[in-house]
């Protein structure tokens, strides 16, 4: 977005746009307060807390913090997925007058009403298109981008739940079929470090895949670690189905923008310093060209 041409931004898992951070289901499962609210808590940089964040965790907060303006909370009290977080970049000041496209794509039909909803508040008119669809097979329909305004470019977000199996094998096909149809758009992975082969196996092939196009690729991984009182049901665990939260996940990006690697090696220590809960706490960057 540094560049002044237009940009095809697409999210083939988009979920419901925004969330409660406030209500029973988030106070039951806990991922809030152990994730951005620490986050919020430690690096937001307010009176009495610590210091203000580096460079990317800075513009993080700040988005967190636009979407809860006007609230006292010493916590925030919603939380913008990717569909917002990229709405609202699009929609900044110095980046409107480009005119950037985005591609909403969501299959559950609970969720997709709720993003309908959502959106409809933004008041983005055309810029913005929300279907209820398989974001996988949509992906194809976009790529190669129209040229618009003299300029074909695109960023893809393809993070689906994992929870049904066969999406380690579609994310990888996926980007197979994206790169052969548009080889030099952006491609972000987002994808869980869990113990199960074909979750290891994924940023291999993805790996693979980018190396085979001739393209450049950066693969970056956060642990949070474990508490020593969590209960861990090893059974569970050797199968891949452990009830413990998911402490690890990792981000394959596929033409990264040059900026990128360095901006993640200064903000990944504080962030996992702000989110560490135990033994495995860890980081690491991977590039490659």
């Amino acid at each position: 977005m540094q560049k002044d041409a237009p940009l095809l931004l697409v999210d083939t898992h988009a979920g419901a746009g925004i969330y409660r951070l406030d209500g029973d289901m988030a106070a039951k499962s806990g991922e809030s307060a152990a994730g951005v609210g620490q986050l919020w808590a430690r690096c937001s940089g307010n009176p009495g807390q610590a210091a203000r964040p580096v460079s990317a965790l800075a513009d993080y907060l700040d988005v967190v913090r636009a979407f809860n303006a006007g609230s006292a909370a010493a916590a925030p009290r919603v939380y913008p997925g990717s569909p917002l977080i990229l709405f609202h970049l699009m929609d900044s000041p110095e980046r409107a007058a480009v005119r950037d496209r985005l591609k909403l794509f969501e299959l559950h039909p609970t969720d997709s009403r709720l993003l309908r909803e959502h959106v409809k508040q933004l008041r983005a008119g055309s810029r913005v298109a929300v279907e209820r669809s398989d974001g996988f097979e949509a992906l194809k329909r976009l790529l190669p981008p129209p040229a618009s305004g003299g300029s074909r470019r695109a960023l893809v977000l393809i993070d689906p739940s994992y929870e049904i199996k066969t999406d380690y094998a579609r994310v990888a096909n996926a980007v197979e079929d994206a790169l052969k149809r548009f080889a030099t758009g952006v491609y972000c992975v987002w994808y869980p470090v869990i113990p199960r082969m074909a979750a290891h196996e994924l940023p291999r092939r993805l790996k693979t895949l980018a190396r085979g196009a001739k393209r450049s690729w950066l693969q970056a991984t956060l642990a949070v670690g474990t508490s020593a009182t969590e209960p861990v049901d090893t059974r569970e665990k050797a199968a891949g189905r452990s009830r413990n939260p998911l402490s690890a996940s990792g981000m394959f990006i596929v033409n990264p923008p040059h900026t990128l690697e360095a901006s993640l090696r200064e903000v990944l220590p504080q962030v996992m310093r702000a989110l560490a809960q135990g033994a495995g706490a860890r980081w690491t960057v991977e590039c490659g060209n």
